[in-house]
């Protein structure tokens, strides 16, 4: 991750930081630690502490004694004694804070043994600094491909340059002893520079490399975490989590390491609980535990000849129970203890914020039906109550359908307009009717019609020979 003060990947980069270490994002310092002293003042004729704390590539740090008496603030770049030539890295850390971290670290401040400070950082060890840090990334590609073709069971995780480019550092991850002295030759035989392999564990690993956690933040061990303590299987047993490797096991492979952080609540919580294996004799047989809740002080017991019903105990009448059982006294049955297990309501889902419903894909989509085609000669013949009345008999009548006569049933206008309203054809409201045979129809002479009829489009012209003769 970047930091936006000094865009800087790791807080290694030759500019420094731009907030001197104090920026808020905590991502361009792995290992941060706040000098909440800072603003403090020593008191009088109080010397400074002599040492400070500097940061290399990565989480790397070491404590460096000031006897030059230099002015130093965090995030100043420094040139470092060591071996051979000397290094380049950044302040983190100065003042009385730097003898705590040194006394966590187990490091005594008054041993002459410390290396010391050179100097503050020139502008011609910045680019040597910066050019060897340019290498590293294809010479890490290169190293691989070497160890690969001696078929040496190793990963090469990680390539540190030492600030004045006289040294090259090889971390590496491995399960068994590797045996890489020729390897070394090739390397220095294909980089031209001095060569230095580091076995690191898989958590160290994961440490230098950084990366995010599950939870979504970044690792606890490239971040604040400087001491890994052991993680074992029973720490999840302890939390009534499920074994399962993908779930429990972090980036380095291994159990995570924030197992450890909650396990003494749980430990503290179940002090006051029987043992997971009790056994309650009652006399409709032997009871088995099967699940615990740790923080409601609940325990599901079942008898052995039906373990489908449980019966969920308090703490208090679990212990009742086994004191009785240490007087070779059987209780009646569980059910006279159990309580009842109230079932929360399922809360709905409510639409507040004017959302769709997230079942709306749930349920199948209705099939529209199939439009049936009438069969020509079955057309509906709806009355129209507001047609008006036809006053002459022999032409058809003048509506405001383009001139279209209307269609209308063989029933008086009295009848169509007497009709009550919200009374709806059945026709329309799709009633069936049962099926009438069509009548054949006549040949009648051309000019005689009904009285109300309407002359119709497809009429049947007789022939000739039909025509009776005058």
């Amino acid at each position: 991750m970047a930091c936006t003060s000094c865009s800087t990947s790791d807080g290694s980069a030759p500019k420094g930081c731009g907030n001197k270490g104090t920026c808020g994002t905590d991502s361009c310092n792995k290992l941060t630690v706040f000098d909440w002293l800072s603003n403090m003042n020593l008191p009088n004729g109080e010397a400074p502490f002599d040492c400070i704390e500097v940061r290399f590539k990565n989480g790397r740090k070491e404590f460096y004694r000031n006897t030059e008496k230099l002015t130093l603030s965090i995030g100043d770049i420094v040139a470092t004694e060591a071996s051979p030539g000397h290094d380049i890295g950044i302040v983190t850390l100065t003042g009385e804070l730097v003898k705590i971290q040194m006394k966590k670290k187990g490091t005594n401040h008054k041993n002459t043994d410390i290396p010391k400070i050179y100097r503050k950082a020139s502008q011609k060890d910045i680019d040597i600094w910066s050019n060897a840090r340019d290498k590293e990334e294809p010479m890490k590609v290169r190293a691989r491909e070497l160890a690969i073709a001696q078929k040496l069971e190793m990963k090469i995780s990680d390539i540190e340059f030492q600030g004045d480019g006289s040294k090259a550092t090889f971390y590496y991850t491995a399960n068994d002893r590797i045996d890489f002295r020729l390897l070394i030759k090739d390397f220095a035989k294909e980089f031209s520079t001095r060569i230095e392999m580091k076995q690191v564990g898989f958590r160290q690993e994961a440490a230098r490399l950084g990366g995010i956690g599950s939870c979504g933040r970044e690792l606890c061990c490239s971040t604040w975490l400087t001491d890994f303590r052991s993680v074992n299987t029973s720490a999840a047993r302890y939390q009534q989590l499920s074994l399962n490797p993908q779930k429990l096991a972090g980036q380095c492979g291994k159990l995570k390491c924030c197992l450890n952080y909650e396990l003494d609540t749980y430990m503290d919580a179940l002090k006051d609980f029987p043992e997971f294996e009790t056994k309650l004799m009652t006399e409709k047989g032997m009871a088995i535990c099967q699940k615990q809740d740790i923080f409601k002080g609940l325990m599901w017991f079942a008898y052995t000849d039906n373990f489908a019903n449980w019966h969920v105990l308090k703490i208090d009448q679990v212990k009742e129970i086994i004191a009785e059982n240490k007087l070779k006294n059987k209780v009646s049955s569980l059910e006279d203890y159990a309580i009842e297990d109230n079932i929360a309501p399922e809360k709905d889902f409510n639409n507040a914020m004017g959302q769709e419903s997230l079942t709306r894909f749930d349920q199948p989509k209705k099939k529209k039906r199939p439009n049936k085609k009438r069969k020509p000669g079955e057309n509906a013949i709806v009355a129209n109550a507001n047609r008006p009345v036809n006053a002459n008999p022999g032409k058809p009548a003048i509506t405001s359908n383009g001139g279209k006569p209307a269609i209308s049933a063989n029933k008086p206008a009295a009848a169509t307009e007497n009709k009550p309203q919200g009374q709806k054809n059945p026709r329309l409201a799709g009633e069936k009717k049962p099926f009438e045979k069509r009548k054949p129809q006549q040949n009648r002479p051309q000019g005689e019609r009904k009285p109300n009829e309407p002359k119709p489009d497809n009429r049947i012209i007789p022939n000739k020979k039909d025509e009776p003769k005058k």
